[in-house]
């Protein structure tokens, strides 16, 4: 069987934790910020986790992240 592509679109936007979970970075965090408060940039800098919907699309575009 031949290799499985990555798509690597989906492989700089997303990380893997040590427990197999799939992390994602925040929306709303890349211009438009003076109107938004500090609390709120300040929680749009974590990153969270996809949501269990998305997973299987994910670990098929990435077979081997």
């Amino acid at each position: 069987m031949p290799k499985l592509k990555t798509n690597r679109a989906a492989a700089k936007r997303f990380k893997k934790t040590g427990t197999g979970k799939i992390m994602r970075a925040r929306a709303n965090k890349s211009h438009i910020l003076t109107k938004k408060g500090s609390d709120r940039k300040r929680r749009l800098r974590q990153s969270t986790l996809v949501d269990a919907i998305n997973v299987r699309a994910l670990r098929r575009m990435m077979p081997y992240l």
